[in-house]
C-alpha cells in the first residue's frame, strides 16, 4: 500500500516553429506541466503531461483565449494533484479511478461546461498518473515495465519491436517541400489532418473539397516513393478528421476520390471521421477506422468497437497510461488493433509512449510496429529538449532513417521512463 504526502506542481511554456493547425484551429504553444509527489517512505518522484485543449475538447478551446484554456487545464491538474495526497493506494490504476470522478466535477465548476470531455480531465491527470508511475516503479526495485503489469494486460502487451517507424504529422500548414523531406529520410506512413475549415466560415462542403485536393497533393508526391516497411512496399496513410465530418455521405465522397486517384488500398487507418456523439455504425466504410480522443476510457472504447471500429489509437501520453493500457487489455480480448498516438510531447515522453508501442502487435498492412511522434515538426526548441532525455543519446531515443531500433537495452533500461527527467524536476522541487 502507498501513500503519498506532498506535492508540488508546475509547467513550462514551449513555443511552437509555426501555428499548428488541426480541427479546424491553430495551437501557437503547449504546455509541458510537472507534478512531484513525496510518498511516505521518502520517495519523491516527477510526473510530466502535455496540454492539448484543442484536441482533449475543442469547445474549451474555441470558447477561451489559448492561455485560458490551458489555464483551466493546468488548474485539473493542481487540484487531482492535491486530491492524491493522504490516498492510500496499491497501483497507478487505483489511485486514478479514485481521484479522477472527482477532478472531472472540479472541471465541470471551474470551466462552466457540463459537457466537459472526460478526455479533457485524463489530458490534464497525465502528470499525475506519471508521478504515481514512478512512485509505483521506486517502491517495486529492480522490476522491468513488464513486471509492473497484471497478467491480462502483459497478454495485451506480448510483443517485442526490436523496429518501429516513425509516424510524422502532415497538419494543414505542411507544405510539398517538407512532405518531400520526410519521404526522402526514410519515412514510410503519414499522419494526414484532414477536416480544415480553408475560409473558416464552417462549410462542409468546403471542407471536403479541401481535403481532396489535399490528399491528391500529398499522393502525387508519395506514389513515387517505396519502402521495406509495409507489406506492399508503399507508403501508406493514416488520415486524422478530428470528429470533423458529419455524415457517412461526406466521408464516403471522400474515399471515392481516394479510389479515383488509385489511393483507397492506402489508407491503413482514418481515425474519428465523426463527432463523438454521432455513433454511427462504422463498419461499411471501406478503410478501417479508429478511434481516438472519443475513447475516453474502457467503457467508451467498447462503444465504439460494437460500432465497428477495428482499431483503438492508445495514448499514454494523452489519457494517462493508467487508462490506456485498460483499454489496450479491453481491445485485446475484443481482437481490435491498437497502436500509439502522439500528442506533439517532448522527447521524454516520447519513450512513455514507446513503452507501449515496442508492445503492441503490428497492424494490418504493417511488416513493423508504428509510433507517432511529431515534436521536431513542431517544437522551436526541440534540440534543447532532445538533452533534458534521461535517454539521451541512447540508441533507441534516436530516430534515423525514419524508424527507431530498439535493442535488450531499451527494454532492460524501461527505456528510461523510471528516471528522474532532472529539467522538469527542478521546476517543481519537494
Amino acid at each position: 500500500m502507498m501513500r503519498i504526502t506532498s506535492y508540488n506542481c508546475n509547467f513550462e511554456r514551449e513555443p511552437l516553429i509555426k501555428p499548428f493547425g488541426f480541427k479546424g484551429g491553430n495551437l501557437t504553444e503547449l504546455w509541458q506541466t510537472v507534478v512531484r509527489f513525496k510518498d511516505d517512505k521518502g520517495n519523491s518522484c516527477t510526473g510530466l503531461g502535455l496540454q492539448s485543449v484543442l484536441w482533449s475538447d475543442n469547445q474549451i478551446f474555441f470558447s477561451n483565449p489559448e492561455a485560458s484554456g490551458n489555464a483551466i487545464m493546468f488548474q485539473i491538474t493542481a487540484f487531482a494533484a492535491k486530491a492524491a495526497v493522504g490516498i492510500e493506494w496499491n497501483t497507478p490504476l487505483e489511485l486514478l479511478e479514485k481521484i479522477l470522478p472527482q477532478a472531472h466535477e472540479y472541471g465541470k465548476a471551474i470551466s462552466s461546461s457540463q459537457n466537459l470531455r472526460l478526455t479533457f480531465v485524463l489530458n490534464a491527470l497525465v502528470p499525475v498518473d506519471n508521478a504515481a508511475w514512478q512512485l509505483y516503479a521506486n517502491n517495486n526495485p529492480g522490476r522491468l515495465f513488464d513486471e509492473l503489469l497484471d497478467d491480462a494486460t502483459r497478454s495485451a502487451l506480448n510483443m517485442r519491436h526490436d523496429t518501429l517507424a516513425s509516424v510524422p504529422l502532415i497538419s494543414y500548414g505542411v507544405d510539398e517541400a517538407e512532405i518531400r523531406k520526410l519521404l526522402n529520410n526514410g519515412i514510410c506512413l503519414l499522419k494526414i489532418k484532414i477536416g480544415s475549415d480553408p475560409d473558416s466560415d464552417g462549410s462542409k462542403e468546403k471542407m471536403v473539397e479541401w481535403d481532396k485536393q489535399r490528399f491528391s497533393m500529398i499522393h502525387r508526391i508519395a506514389k513515387n516513393y517505396r519502402t521495406e516497411y509495409t507489406e506492399n512496399g508503399r507508403i501508406m496513410y493514416y488520415l486524422d478528421a478530428n470528429s470533423r465530418y458529419d455524415s457517412k455521405e461526406r466521408v464516403m465522397d471522400f474515399l471515392d476520390h481516394a479510389k479515383q486517384i488509385e489511393a483507397l488500398d492506402l489508407i491503413l487507418i482514418l481515425e474519428e471521421p465523426f463527432p463523438e456523439e454521432c455513433l454511427n455504425d462504422v463498419s461499411e466504410i471501406p478503410v478501417p477506422i479508429a478511434a481516438d480522443e472519443s475513447a475516453h476510457s474502457d467503457t467508451h472504447a467498447e462503444e465504439r468497437i460494437q460500432a465497428g471500429y477495428s482499431i483503438i489509437a492508445l495514448k499514454p501520453i494523452a489519457k494517462t497510461m493508467s487508462m490506456s493500457l485498460k483499454i489496450a487489455e479491453l481491445a485485446h480480448r475484443k481482437g481490435v488493433q491498437c497502436f500509439c498516438a502522439d500528442l506533439t510531447v517532448n522527447p521524454t515522453m516520447v519513450e512513455w509512449n514507446k513503452m507501449v508501442a515496442s508492445r503492441l502487435p503490428s497492424l494490418k498492412g504493417m511488416k513493423v510496429g508504428i509510433l507517432e511522434t511529431n515534436g521536431a515538426q513542431n517544437y522551436k526548441n526541440w534540440e534543447t529538449m532532445l538533452s533534458w532525455n534521461p535517454g539521451y543519446g541512447k540508441q533507441w531515443a534516436e530516430e534515423n532513417q525514419g524508424i527507431f531500433k530498439l535493442d535488450k537495452e531499451f527494454y532492460n533500461e524501461n527505456a528510461g521512463i523510471f528516471i528522474e527527467p532532472s529539467h522538469y524536476s527542478s521546476l517543481a522541487t519537494i
